[in-house]
Order: C-alpha cells, then structure tokens, then sequence
C-alpha cells in the first residue's frame, strides 16, 4: 500500500476550506466511522486554523495507511517556520488562547487525537503530529517488534505517485531494511523501486552485497534505481550495510554519529566490479537515518534541542521542514532497533 503523505501549502485562510473537503471525503471513503470523520473535521480545522493564525503560513501532510484488515490510521503534520509557542504545556489544556479566542485549538486536537506530539522552538517554528485510529478492536495484542521506525515519503511537486519507497522485514535473525530511489520521478521510478522492493522482501539472503548484485539483474528492463540495504544481525550487535548511489545513511547515537558512503552506480544498469559490506556496532538508543537526494544533507540534530525525546515522526518532520529542496521526491526513514 502507498503510504506517501500529500501535502498542501498553506498560505492563506481561503484555502483551508478546499483541504478540509479533501480530507473529509477521503476518510469517509476509507471507512472511518461516523464519530471518527467528525473528530478528523475538527482536529485538521483546528490545526489549520492555527497554522494561518499564528504562523501566517505553513505545509500540512497527510495520509490514511492500514494498520490491518480491520483498523486505520489518519495521520497529519503541521509545519511552520513561525515564531514558536512559549507555554507549550499551557498551550495543550482547553480555554487558554494567546489570541483572544476560545482557545480550543490544541486543547481539542489532543482530546480527539490518539496520539499528538507538539515540538516547538522559539524563534524557529513548531511541528504538530496527530493520528487517529479507526474503530478498530483495540483489544487484541499488538506483535511485540525488535524496532519501530517512522517514514515520511513525499511526491515532487505536481506528481501523482512517488518514486521513492522501502521494505523492512524482520527476521529470526534481525531485521534487514531496504530505501531505493528510481531514476527520475513518476510511475516508471515507482515501477523500478517497487520491483526492488519486492524482490528485497522475498530474499531470504542477509548479505547486503549478494541483494544488491541479484536485484541489480532483476531490475535491469526498469528505468534502474540507487538504493542502500542494512541488515540488522542481533546475535552479533552489528549493522552490515550496502548502498549503490545517491541514498544518505546515517547513524546517530545520541548526537554522535557515522556516515555510510555509498558506491557509485545505478542498480539495474551499472555496479562496481567489487563491493563489501561496511560494519557498523550497534549502540543502545541507536537511530537508522535514510534520506533521498530530495533532501538536503546538511542536517545536524544538535540544532534540535531534545528532539530525541519525541516520536521519531516529528524529527523525520524537522529534517523535511527544513531541508527538502523541494524540487524532487523528499522521503526519510528513521528506524530503531530495541
């Protein structure tokens, strides 16, 4: 399932009303409950109302993704460059407003919302994360995982599908992940990142090396992608990583970290004659950071005070924000392992 979010600039009031109507009826096509829409109709009116009253301006993603055959997930960001919240932890509780209001704003949006995250700088700007679930059976156990990970995938403007995507597929052994980006942009990238996803998934080999060398043959009547694969081995402790082309790989360890350099080619049309994986340790509270080159590299988590704290959602959002050179698909994945 396309689990890319759409995006919307938001500018003025007037268009506010258009990405509401938008909203509504795609979650009312993927068959939220009644009580479900009306608590998305509030939650995406307040965060836009708040976006265009104290930020001036801003982008707002969505997206509605299945968590199984029986519960959805609608999740929004809100992003802005404003001035920021001071009384971030006020600002949550219902009736306090900084602009003579109701103040039902963020107060409502965290009632409604089964998850909200709120990271704010002064000066700098503010990222809003909600999600709402369907009427799912929220009693049955949820599959206890060795990682969690957040992907924030993103088409070129004025696109319809995104030429990025992953796979991530745990194993007896570990877990192995797999970021491809297809030459390009559109259906035709889509199509070769996909066929190389696909065959990642059913691979049941663990060296990064020999994926790469037989995806490059399967991929070879498709436009071609650059792609990097880690795998994950937890008897060992140890990331071993292989990447062909443009796709960024770092690892952060608290605000330490080490960057994977790939090799030079394009898998489905050229490869090194020779490659090998690189080793990596892996360290508690240790991050998995990939980025497309639709994404500025210059990024330094140090810049973001405690954001290490919050779902790794909202630091995808903060590296997007501020480092998509919007002229390309702009996707990141960020994965922990326990």
């Amino acid at each position: 399932m396309d689990k890319t979010f759409t995006s919307y600039q938001i500018e003025e009031r007037s268009y506010v009303a258009y990405i509401k109507r938008e909203i509504h009826q795609q979650v009312v096509k993927r068959h939220f409950k009644e009580n479900k829409v009306a608590a998305i109709d509030i939650v995406v009116s307040e965060i836009c109302s708040n976006l265009v009253k104290h930020a001036g301006s801003g982008e707002l993603l969505y997206r509605v993704t299945d968590i199984n055959e029986n519960d959805r997930k609608f999740e929004i960001i809100s992003l802005d460059k404003g001035p920021g919240i001071v009384d971030k932890i006020g600002m949550m509780k219902d009736g306090v407003s900084t602009t003579k209001t109701l103040g039902q704003g963020l107060g409502a949006i965290h009632r409604l919302s089964d998850d909200v995250e709120l990271y704010t700088l002064v000066g700098t700007g503010t990222i809003l994360y909600a999600s709402v679930r369907s009427e799912g059976d929220k009693s049955l156990p949820i599959k206890k995982r060795l990682f969690e990970w957040s992907d924030l995938f993103i088409n070129k403007p004025r696109e319809e599908v995104c030429g990025d995507g992953y796979r991530i597929k745990e194993t007896l052994s570990g877990v192995k992940v797999f970021f491809g980006d297809g030459l390009g942009h559109g259906k035709y990238a889509k199509e070769a990142v996909e066929l190389a996803g696909d065959f990642f998934f059913a691979s049941e080999d663990d060296d990064p090396v020999d994926m790469i060398r037989q995806m490059h043959e399967k991929v070879r009547r498709t436009r071609g992608l650059v792609g990097t694969i880690a795998v994950f081995n937890r008897q060992t402790s140890e990331w071993s990583i292989c990447g062909v082309g443009n796709i960024f790989t770092r690892l952060y360890t608290a605000l330490n970290y080490k960057n994977y350099l790939p090799y030079n080619g394009t898998i489905g049309h050229n490869l090194p004659h020779s490659m090998s994986p690189s080793i990596f340790p892996v360290e508690r509270n240790q991050r998995l950071i990939m980025c497309s080159d639709g994404l500025q590299t210059r990024w330094d988590l140090a810049k973001y005070p405690a954001i290490l704290k919050y779902n790794t959602m909202i630091l995808a959002a903060a590296i997007y924000r501020d480092f998509t050179r919007g002229n390309d698909d702009s996707s990141i994945l960020i994965l922990s392992v326990k």
